[in-house]
């Protein structure tokens, strides 16, 4: 009932710069909680950074002061800006949309898109 779409992945040289992008659709009527996740191979999927709908942010050390997570709720869309890029940050990078869903009664969702893959290279 809930679908995401990512899209900004692709291969950038160390120090460069990508952009996500992760967009909503479905029936839902609240978005509460909007994120990134990577998972590298032979590691644990991790958290890289999220918003709230308040806008009120939360991200991994290894990535603060690089990475800026940004949503438009009027697009259902959360943004992921990754600057200074290294190639530990090589990975498949996962949305994740938690939120409500527009059923009677209510029920809430956690929604997780396809991943795309970011590679850094040195």
């Amino acid at each position: 009932q809930v679908h995401l779409v990512e899209s900004g992945g692709g291969v950038v040289q160390a120090g460069g710069s990508l952009r996500l992008s992760c967009a909503a659709s479905g029936s839902f009527f609240h978005i509460a909680i909007m994120g990134w996740y990577r998972q590298a191979p032979g590691k644990q999927r991790e958290l890289v950074a999220r918003i709230d709908s308040g806008g009120s942010t939360n991200s991994a050390d290894s990535v603060k002061g690089r990475f800026t997570i940004s949503r438009d709720n009027a697009k259902s869309t959360v943004y992921l800006q990754m600057n200074s890029l290294k190639p530990e940050d090589t990975s498949v990078y996962y949305c994740n949309v938690q939120g409500v869903l527009t059923d009677n009664p209510f029920r809430e969702f956690d929604a997780w898109g396809q991943g795309t893959q970011v590679t850094v290279s040195s």
